[in-house]
């Protein structure tokens, strides 16, 4: 069973490496299901996942399953704006320690602000990863100097 399980790991990993649209939890176990694997293997797989350690860009380590230090609550304004699924995106990121209180607070912001109607998964997506783009720019700030004056060898080096 444990070489079922890593494959189902190899599997979601694999799914997420090629940059596919996001599906739902219940989707991808549905996919892994249709493919032969067992519910047991399947969920034998999530829990492993979970257990185990990511590291943060800062050198911290983030347990991920584990919630985040607090918890986000929108507002009735919020989910009526967010989809469903944009709002679970957002507490997977954080729950995850991909996003901060403070990003997810932008991200949420910027989304209101640029609401006509609902925002979807898709334009979630797009205003996070401009947010977090936007915040790491003193990580990559010599590289945009570069860019920005022309200087490709003090870049390539």
């Amino acid at each position: 069973m444990r070489e079922r399980v890593l494959a189902i790991v190899s599997f979601i990993a694999q799914y997420f490496l090629d940059d596919q649209d996001m599906m739902t939890e219940s989707d991808l176990v549905e996919e892994l299901l249709a493919v032969g694997f067992e519910a047991e293997e399947i969920d034998a797989a999530f829990c492993w996942m979970e257990s185990q350690t990511i590291c943060s860009p800062a050198g911290g380590s983030v347990t991920l399953g584990n919630p985040p230090v607090s918890h986000r609550v929108f507002s009735a304004e919020e989910s009526r704006i967010l989809s469903g699924e944009a709002r679970g995106f957002l507490t997977r990121l954080r729950g995850m320690g991909i996003l901060d209180a403070d990003v997810q607070e932008e991200v949420i912001s910027k989304a209101m602000q640029v609401a006509d109607d609902e925002v979807s998964l898709k334009e979630i997506k797009t205003i996070t990863v401009l947010a977090m783009f936007a915040n790491s720019h003193n990580e990559w700030r010599r590289e945009y100097d570069c860019l920005l004056e022309d200087d490709w060898p003090r870049l390539l080096n």
